[in-house]
């Protein structure tokens, strides 16, 4: 097949992005197109993820900060978890992105809306002009706005970066400080430090809701700042972000065009953390031979995922039904008790059986509302078969 690329790479968002740097570290002379709707890749994003979950080198130039550990904090409970947290920032994704599709035979089409994405070609409108591009291998990965879930509760989140005034004080980030008045389900306040004085703050809900109210949020990311003591510089910038976090949804399949990102389903439906698993799934994309395309190959890495993706589902269908809003912290508290390889292994999703037995043996967490759980029996975690 003559074409104009090797690769087509629908979204320009974090699965894209790390397929094309997966793809560029195992096929340097590959000839990849990336089509993203935005004037840039990568959005206005903050992607966070934990010890063991980048383990490929093409991954290092972009994390910006690692620590050696990180807290959490609950009314009842607190802990600082000795594993090694990273983080990227969508600059320097922009930065490494762009530079990697910056050679000859490949290209990035910003501004561009693909209207017809097929198993070898993308028809793109850009400045009123329509075009067709063709490719061996086409990634669809297109973001979490295309309805791929069916039942779910939402996460949702207002972060502000700030310069402060005087050093902030924190030496290792908060994951999830529970100690805030509870609202809008379960409530959190997520701080990373990304210097002595720059500090990242942000304001989630776990919360049946899909709609965030970002004034009343900004309000309570001022407030968070005000009760510590903390005098604000600068604002550096801030991101807004409303996340499924479903019990119901498409299974993940393997098809062409290939699926990936939320599109696919790759992601994390409790944590939102979707870092390790388009990771993963960039590197198995990049194994696969443009010349003589064969997505069978991914047929193993999808089941995989999809047995994990179920005992997920089933988590959330427990968290949002069997517990009252405000107690649902309850869950997280318990969560948090556990072996931290076994907590590395659940943001990854890559849990053992002796994993899940961990996660739901013993006496449930307190809160437990047995009516709400009856009520809510009609919903059911399942996936969906796609058109």
């Amino acid at each position: 097949m003559q074409a104009d690329f090797d690769y087509a790479l629908v979204g320009g968002g974090l699965q894209n992005g790390l397929v094309a740097l997966a793809i560029r570290g195992r096929r340097p002379a590959a000839r990849i197109a990336m089509i993203e709707r935005g004037t840039t890749v990568g959005g206005n994003h903050t992607w966070c993820f934990h010890a063991g979950d980048g383990r490929a080198s093409w991954i290092d130039p972009l994390v910006v900060r690692r620590w050696p550990s990180y807290d959490v904090a609950f009314p009842s409970y607190r802990r600082r978890i000795d594993a090694s947290y990273a983080c990227i920032t969508s600059p320097r994704f922009a930065d490494v992105v762009t530079a990697t599709l910056a050679v000859p035979g490949s290209q990035l089409f910003a501004g561009a809306t693909a209207v017809d994405v097929r198993a070898t070609s993308v028809v793109i409108e850009r400045a009123g002009r329509t075009d067709e591009l063709t490719a061996r291998v086409v990634v669809d990965a297109r973001g979490p706005d295309r309805g791929v879930v069916d039942e779910c509760g939402w996460q949702k989140f207002v972060g502000r970066e700030l310069e402060l005034a005087e050093p902030h004080g924190i030496d290792a980030p908060m994951l999830m400080d529970a100690t805030v008045e509870q609202r809008d389900g379960f409530r959190f306040v997520y701080l990373l430090p990304m210097s002595p004085t720059r500090i990242l703050v942000e304001d989630t809900c776990f919360s049946e809701r899909a709609y965030l109210d970002i004034t009343a949020t900004r309000d309570l990311v001022e407030d968070h700042v005000r009760e510590r003591g903390w005098r604000v510089q600068e604002v550096i910038r801030e991101e807004v972000g409303v996340l499924p976090l479903p019990w119901s949804m498409p299974r993940p399949r393997v098809s062409v065009p290939i699926e990936a990102g939320y599109a696919g389903g790759w992601f994390h439906p409790v944590t939102g953390y979707s870092f390790p698993l388009a990771a993963r799934l960039a590197d198995e994309i990049a194994a696969l031979d443009p010349e003589r395309v064969d997505v069978e190959r991914l047929r193993p890495p999808t089941d995989r995922h999809a047995r994990q993706l179920r005992y997920a589902l089933a988590l959330n269908k427990m968290m949002f039904g069997w517990y009252p809003p405000d107690q649902r912290w309850h869950v997280l508290e318990r969560f948090y008790r556990l072996p931290e390889a076994t907590i590395r292994r659940f943001y990854a999703l890559e849990l053992t059986a002796m994993d899940r037995a961990r996660i739901l043996i013993g006496r449930p967490p307190r809160g437990l509302s047995l009516r709400r759980a009856l009520r809510r029996e009609s919903r059911t975690t399942r996936f969906e078969e796609r058109p």
